[in-house]
């Protein structure tokens, strides 16, 4: 893979250059816009990436003329401008991310997989234990390099426990994922498969058995035997690295520090130039981003400060004056004490902590061993006021309260409050045998959200508590966009919404309301009422007759309450308002309960219940704008229609759970096959659709190929049965050779696949292949 960096701060460029040559890819590095543009026109690039702020051709010029000339190649945007105008003018102009200096290392690496992915055939990284090696990509399993032949349900048992590290199946659980939709085989089926795995794993000289049994309870991976993950080598490399930069180019921060603390000594002595002034600006926007890098967090702080400061034209008061000088001064003590021994080695991810609340010290413990094996690390508290006083300090990731014996108390509800009332809300679980609704209401006031039974099993509870506290960390994640032309209510709004755990894209001008719109899709849509140019119920209307934003949650804030705005608020497609002044518990519970029931609608109406994928109505609506994205970049667009060979046949001799287990299979597969960044959608009965950008009919093939070899692979029936073999066919066609719009690409890929079928079926037809 070949990659271009665009930078022209020479320290942020090596240090690309060395974490990404490390990783084995080819760099080429350009100083400017235009020494950029003529390596683009020379060579054929995998990724570019590209500062914002450049001499002689600036990146958003940068990506607007790549575009235009029809190229498609990957484009990560550096600034270390963090405001939404930038960000959106760069998507805008093309490029496919951002990354926002000061930036990880660790993180730029992931986005640059995930760009290259998008224009591969990649699957998910492979997954390894020790030498072991599963490669999803291919179905193949390795060990030093030499292939191990296993059976379909043994590469299956051997990829569930790789991708469940920290769990214990039992064999009734590896019936139900492996042989879920099946009248299952008896227990003893799964005993067999795991000791034929274990006996094929041991003849290609594993050393050490990976699968472990837990008598009584199941099987589980052991821990690897490596000593260190590889990951955690390849960031402690990086660290090195950057440490080694860093020695050898100190030199340089200081002669940037130098130019602005001449310029800001010229202004305290009144002898102003604009050409030293621009040049102080810019040796703090280079340091902003480089200090960032090497882990100077707050070195990055003060340059992008004195950055602020000294941009635009307007002269310097005297209070700016004064801020300047001292935050020019905090920044050479801080260069002063930077040391390369202060570079930050990457940490464990920690487990989330579980506080157990109950009086029995047996129930704890055995909660205690199962809450590792899903992930969990427990805390056992012996009373509620244990887990209050510890809410600052050690605050948990999810509390289970132990009310099985009687009534909540009154402590018990104070905690439940106390919980709810955290930024964002702590999930507590309430275990009760108690079926009173009016001890439910007293628990749901005091904000506890999940019941759960006394006869559950400690698996059982624990992989509900565990659900639970997944639920609640993803739950909040939502981008909220505000439109209002009051800075100061943009302000507080971000400030109310942060620490929810909500991404707040703010915007002043409505004139821009539907570039951010379109570029930032957020999850709601906060809208003022009078705004000059274009009112907040023209930009309602505006979006409600966009059928991709029919559906978005909007609110309204105004400080009007008559009858006749309030109606006219809602006829124009509002789902509520809020009355200003703000009340920071109304608004939030509010947007929150906004966002929930608006996940919960689109699920109902956007998948499809039986393979989790999306169904037809959601594919045409996402469809659309990927052909409108491929016209605006002069990108071809496949779609592939894909229909299961004889699933009648298999329905009426095998059973419809088979055919259910046929289509819900292949939808898996093609989850795994098919990034995020790619349509998928069952779109009726046996027929499944795949829209992929950016690729023309001859690359759909290849990948179409790959999933129709894939599945010929799975087995549909018990060991003790005759295998069940499953294909099928399907139709090709290319935007915009074969059809400039759906409807048309749609009529021309059913007849490929129709003949497909005429043909005998096992097939995939497209024009000119």
């Amino acid at each position: 893979m070949r990659i271009l960096i665009v930078e022209d701060d020479e320290l942020v460029a090596q240090m690309l250059d060395r974490v990404l040559s490390e990783q084995h890819y080819t760099v080429d590095i350009a100083a400017d816009g235009q020494a950029g543009w003529e390596l683009v026109e020379a060579c054929t690039y995998d990724l570019i990436l590209l500062d914002v702020v450049l001499p002689r051709l600036d990146g958003i010029a940068f990506c607007q003329q790549l575009r235009s000339r029809g190229l498609s190649v990957p484009i990560l945007l550096l600034t270390a401008q963090d405001n939404s105008t930038y960000k959106v003018e760069g998507l805008d102009a093309g490029a496919d991310d951002y990354v926002t200096k000061p930036f990880d290392t660790q993180e730029l690496l992931a986005r640059v997989r995930a760009l290259l992915r998008r224009g591969s055939t990649e699957l998910p990284p492979i997954l390894t234990w020790g030498n072991l090696k599963l490669d999803p990509s291919n179905c193949e399993v390795t060990h030093n390099h030499q292939g191990i032949p296993l059976t379909p349900k043994e590469y299956s048992l051997l990829e569930l426990f790789l991708r469940n590290r920290h769990r214990i199946f039992s064999r009734g659980e590896i019936l139900d994922r492996l042989w879920s939709l099946e009248t299952f085989p008896g227990e003893d089926t799964v005993t067999s498969h795991i000791k034929g795995l274990r006996m094929k794993l041991k003849a290609a000289n594993l050393l050490e058995d990976p699968i472990e049994t837990i008598y009584g309870m199941g099987y589980r991976l052991k821990p690897p035997v490596t000593p260190m993950p590889q990951s955690k080598k390849t960031a402690h490399k990086a660290n090195g690295k950057l440490e080694a930069i860093w020695q050898r180019v100190q030199e340089k921060s200081q002669t940037r520090l130098a130019t602005i603390q001449r310029a800001t000594q010229a202004l305290s002595e009144n002898h102003w130039d604009e050409d030293l002034r621009d040049a102080a600006a810019i040796a703090a926007h280079q340091l902003a981003g480089s200090l960032g890098v090497f882990n100077l967090d707050e070195g990055s702080r003060l340059a992008k400060e004195i950055e602020r400061l000294l941009q635009g034209k307007k002269p310097i008061d005297r209070q700016q004056k004064q801020t300047l000088q001292t935050t020019v001064a905090n920044l050479h003590a801080c260069l002063q004490k930077a040391h390369p021994t202060d570079f930050s080695q990457p940490s464990t991810p920690k487990r989330p902590v579980l506080s157990i609340v109950t009086a029995e010290s047996d129930r704890a413990r055995v909660w205690m061993r199962e809450a590792e094996n899903w992930g969990l690390q427990g805390a056992i508290a012996e009373n509620t006021t244990v887990v209050r006083e510890g809410l600052n300090t050690n605050r948990p990731d999810g509390v289970l309260l132990d009310l099985s014996k009687g009534s909540a108390s009154d402590s018990d509800l104070s905690l439940l409050e106390e919980l709810n009332a955290c930024k964002p809300p702590i999930p507590a679980l309430v275990l009760t045998h108690q079926d009173s609704l009016r001890d439910r209401v007293k628990v749901a006031r005091a904000g506890g959200r999940f019941f759960v039974e006394n006869s559950l099993s400690p698996a059982q509870l624990l992989e509900t508590v565990a659900q639970a506290i997944q639920r609640a960390s993803r739950g909040t994640e939502a981008t909220v966009m505000v439109v209002d032309d009051d800075l100061q209510i943009l302000t507080t709004l971000a400030a109310l919404l942060k620490p929810w755990g909500l991404k707040v894209v703010t915007l002043e001008s409505p004139l821009d309301f539907l570039p951010v719109l379109e570029a930032t899709a957020p999850d709601l849509l906060i809208l003022d009422i009078e705004m000059p140019q274009v009112n907040g119920l023209e930009l309602c209307q505006v979006a409600r007759n966009d059928s991709r934003w029919a559906g978005l949650p909007i609110l309204f804030l105004t400080a009007h309450t008559d009858a006749k705005i309030m109606k006219r608020v809602f006829e124009v497609g509002a789902d509520d308002y809020v009355s200003k002044p703000i009340v920071e518990p109304e608004l939030v519970t509010r947007i929150l309960n906004r966002l929930e029931r608006s996940r919960l609608l689109r699920n109902r109406s956007e998948i499809d219940p039986l393979t989790n994928l999306a169904n037809r109505r959601k594919f045409s609506s996402t469809f659309n704008p990927l052909l409108q994205r491929a016209e605006r970049y002069r990108q071809p667009c496949c779609l592939a229609l894909l229909d299961v060979d004889g699933l009648d046949r298999i329905n009426n001799q095998y059973g419809y759970s088979t055919g259910d287990r046929v289509l819900v299979r292949l939808g898996q597969l093609l989850q795994q096959l098919f990034p995020k960044e790619e349509i998928v959608a069952r779109w009726g009965g046996a027929v499944f659709a795949v829209g992929m950008y950016g690729m023309t009919c001859q690359e759909g093939n290849r990948r179409v190929a790959e999933l129709l070899d894939l599945l010929r692979r799975e087995s549909f029936l018990p060991a003790q049965e005759t295998p069940l073999a499953v294909t099928f066919s399907a139709g090709l066609v290319e935007y915009p050779r074969d059809g400039k719009d759906r409807s048309h690409l749609y009529r021309a890929a059913i007849q490929l696949l129709e003949r497909a079928k005429i043909e005998g079926g096992e097939r995939i037809l497209a024009k000119d292949l």
